[in-house]
């Protein structure tokens, strides 16, 4: 899918949120990534196999103390 020079991360790589978003929709809670990743505003995935990725957000230091 990506067409970028260098190529962006696979979908597998452990790096797949740094490609280049594809279709952006803040106001949906989503943005589709060039490497087939659908990524939402909570950082959880859909990978383009169909495995899902549980949102992965640091906890709030002040919150967490």
């Amino acid at each position: 899918m990506c067409q970028h020079q260098p190529l962006c991360p696979s979908a597998e790589s452990a790096d797949r949120e740094a490609a280049h978003p594809m279709a952006h929709h803040p106001e949906q809670g989503w943005s589709l990534l060039c490497n087939g990743v659908l990524l939402f505003e909570d950082t959880g995935e859909l990978l383009p196999n169909g495995q899902i990725i549980a949102p992965h957000r640091p906890l709030d230091v002040a919150t967490a103390a």
